[in-house]
């Protein structure tokens, strides 16, 4: 398959629309049509559902759009770095994110970086850490912020200074609100909104100890505060989550007790060529957290 055909096939999928897909690639739709049928025999499945007005992607054809965006990523940000030689540090850094307070110092790492090096840009991808590390395999990103519990034996990594503290989201007028911290026999029975990563469910339950049979999870989410805090607000449950600025008067974050806190690694694959421009920020970013031990 050509890159090029990958690029059609995923303007079709997102246009829903032969037509005006091939308006935007500037071909005509015959030929779009054409190119569309030879992917789908050379590949010798059906990609499309046709319809008088529409198309719409099959199950196959939902795989390849995940991987054809995969591989269209990766061409062109291997296609930036080798355009960025010289000794002038320039081009992209893409790291994989969290929802976690350490964004902030390494919001810092990365505006410190560019006043030094303005020809850098960055660009974020927020999600949970199995997509990231997903992603980090595929080569898409570069680096990872990645809360723990996670596997990183295939990362070289650097350790982020603030610690993770679990808090149960609630609303106000919740009985537990008048509370200064709440403990497992608290949340016994109580409706739970808790993270979908198996090794964060885990560290829920061992926090649980022998009251987990207690433990009654009505909905899981892998990532966003906001979706948590709308479900939270609308009666759902309780959310466990990590401690974030909670400044709604509707809700409000009570801390666990005994106390639960998760670390975070800033990640990278060992064994593989890394460009100019991350090599330099991994210094930056050593450099900074060391400066940092130094400060306590």
């Amino acid at each position: 398959m050509e890159l090029r055909i990958l690029k059609y096939f995923l303007t079709v999928a997102r246009e829903e629309n032969i037509t005006k897909a091939a308006a935007l690639l500037h071909i005509t739709q015959p030929t779009l049509s054409r190119q569309l049928m030879q992917m789908e025999e050379e590949l010798g499945v059906q990609l499309f559902r046709r319809g008088k007005h529409n198309v719409m992607l099959t199950e196959d054809g939902m795989l390849l759009r995940r991987r054809a965006q995969e591989i269209v990523d990766l061409a062109e940000k291997t296609a930036k770095e080798l355009k960025h030689g010289g000794e002038n540090i320039s081009g992209e850094i893409s790291i994989g994110c969290g929802e976690t307070q350490n964004m902030k110092p390494l919001s810092e790492m990365i505006a410190t970086f560019q006043q030094r090096y303005p020809d850098v840009n960055f660009s974020i991808y927020t999600a949970i850490a199995d997509d990231v590390k997903e992603r980090l395999e595929n080569g898409i990103l570069d680096m990872g912020l990645l809360l723990e519990p996670v596997e990183i034996s295939r990362y070289q990594y650097m350790r982020m200074p603030l610690k993770e503290k679990w808090h149960v989201l609630m609303r106000r007028d919740s009985r537990l609100a008048e509370k200064q911290v709440v403990t497992p026999n608290d949340l016994a029975e109580v409706p739970l909104i808790i993270a979908k990563r198996q090794s964060v469910r885990n560290v829920l339950e061992n926090w649980f100890g022998y009251d987990k049979e207690k433990l009654h999870v009505v909905s899981t989410c892998n990532i966003s505060h906001y979706n948590q805090s709308v479900m939270v607000e609308s009666g759902i449950g309780m959310a466990l989550v990590m401690e974030f600025s909670c400044n709604q008067d509707t809700l409000c974050l009570r801390p666990l007790e005994p106390a639960l806190e998760s670390g975070c690694v800033l990640v990278w694959k060992k064994n593989q060529a890394l460009s100019p421009a991350v090599l330099c920020f991994i210094e930056h970013a050593k450099e900074y957290l060391e400066k940092i031990a130094q400060e306590k």
